[in-house]
């Protein structure tokens, strides 16, 4: 063999291989994810999902720039043998072989969820349930299923008390048994000792501190505000007196529009309307904040008995109450609040 010969092929297999190179970095490293989209992508692998699944919703969703370069290294890096189910968000400008190892690692990416201004139970089963696997269906039917309900302490009524506002990470395949144990633990977590012996001081229980704290949280968005309402209806409870609040007679009737409850609405024959039946409703009107919770449990100490929503001195309604100890001083405070309704056209 000559020696311009083995040169010559020296310099052929560099080339070759400095081009096999290259060619493999490209496929390997170089941005392979859409980009004008401007926002990265969550690729959802259902459980007994194939590859053949995944593929087809990187093409729906029109992911890849280049696809046979991302099934070249996925073959070799046997991703179709090692497809695991979950969430995976894929970075903008991400290469083939970072997609690839995220995928074959099953390091998925969980869900955020948080879920405040519920009011009804099916708001908070379609919410939820549509951000995982398990869907609203499934959910729904644990949540109104008394057995399921009573091994967390609840019935189907007050089941939503069991979710603490907050923001959680929870993988998108959990199970909706999973979930709702997961919601369990961070709802004991919540009640600790210190706080159990509030409620107990209170004569109340945990379900029956939701239960106030969501009509606080209806009544105001001022959390300075909070523990002095929650006296008003505390006060109320111990002398008899029926709480009359507005918030759960809107809920009684399902219409949230409402803007002012009149004598007409107050009727309503419903266990959720304070004004008709004594004590507190059966279930809470909402999903209440934790503002609320600790609000009820740190009830302000006072006389009132009374109170409605202040008019301010320009004569508008910022949402501030006024709060009175005699009936003739809440009928002053409310005529002025009427009057402000009646200027407003609210009727």
């Amino acid at each position: 063999m000559s020696r311009n010969f083995k040169i010559g092929l020296f310099i052929f297999v560099a080339v070759m291989f400095t081009t096999f190179s290259f060619y493999f970095w490209q496929v390997a490293k170089s941005p392979n994810v859409q980009v004008d989209k401007g926002k990265d992508f969550a690729l959802l692998i259902p459980t007994g999902g194939t590859y053949e699944t995944l593929l087809d919703s990187l093409k729906k969703n029109d992911v890849l720039r280049d696809e046979m370069s991302f099934r070249f290294l996925a073959k070799l890096l046997k991703l179709p043998e090692r497809v695991k189910a979950g969430r995976y968000v894929i970075k903008q400008n991400s290469g083939n072989l970072e997609v690839v190892q995220k995928l074959r690692s099953g390091n998925q990416d969980a869900v955020k969820l948080s879920f405040n201004n519920i009011r009804l139970k099916q708001d908070l089963i379609e919410r939820v349930g549509k951000k995982f696997e398990f869907g609203p269906t499934s959910l729904g039917q644990l949540m109104n299923d008394p057995a399921v309900c009573q091994k967390y302490g609840f019935d189907t009524t007050n089941i939503v008390s069991l979710f603490l506002p907050n923001t959680y990470e929870i993988y998108w395949n959990t199970k909706a048994e999973k979930f709702l144990d997961r919601m369990h633990d961070e709802y004991q977590k919540f009640w600790t000792p210190a706080r159990q012996e509030k409620a107990k001081a209170l004569g109340m229980s945990q379900k029956e501190v939701a239960v106030m704290a969501s009509i606080v949280d209806a009544e105001t968005n001022y959390v300075e505000e909070m523990p002095r309402i929650a006296g008003v209806y505390y006060n109320r409870i111990q002398q008899s007196m029926p709480l009359q609040a507005d918030p759960t007679v809107i809920f009684a009737h399902r219409d949230f529009s409402i803007k002012r409850v009149t004598s007409r609405l107050s009727a309503l024959n419903s266990p959720y309307n304070t004004y008709r039946v004594l004590g507190l409703p059966p279930g809470p009107i909402n999903i209440p904040s934790t503002d609320a919770l600790e609000a009820v449990l740190n009830t302000e100490k006072h006389d009132y008995l009374y109170f409605c929503v202040k008019v301010d001195d320009d004569g508008k309604l910022k949402g501030h109450h006024a709060f009175a100890v005699e009936y003739d001083d809440h009928l002053n405070n409310a005529r002025i609040y009427q009057e402000a309704l009646n200027k407003m056209n609210i009727r």
